[in-house]
């Protein structure tokens, strides 16, 4: 990395919930990498008009839709935070969270540091 790029800081945390800026689907973050880190065919295959920058964070998200529950891989300029409370219904996040409070994921006490 040169000396003129510089890493943000993560705007959004894990265990928070968030919602796509133009696709409808929410989630709820459970990894996130400070710039991109997925395959460059991946990247390739966003039309490029809307093909996000590299160099944001993007932010792995247990997420879903009216029809499915799957993963999706998100740049930070595509989300919003999701302020309904309502919980997500993907089968992992019993799994990997230890609930929901205050319209935020909790890792499992054996997960904090």
């Amino acid at each position: 990395m040169g000396e003129d790029q510089q890493i943000r800081a993560a705007k959004f945390a894990i265990g928070q919930i968030v919602k796509h800026r133009v696709y409808p689907f929410r989630g709820v973050i459970y990894d996130v990498d400070p710039t991109f880190n997925n395959t460059e065919e991946w990247w390739q295959s966003i039309p490029e008009a809307v093909r996000p920058k590299k160099d944001q964070p993007y932010y792995h998200l247990f997420a879903e839709n009216e029809q499915a529950t799957y993963e999706a891989y998100v740049s930070e300029q595509n989300l919003l935070p999701d302020d309904s409370n309502k919980p997500i219904s993907h089968p992992a996040v019993k799994d990997f969270f230890a609930g929901l409070e205050d319209g935020r994921y909790l890792y499992p006490s054996h997960l904090q540091s």
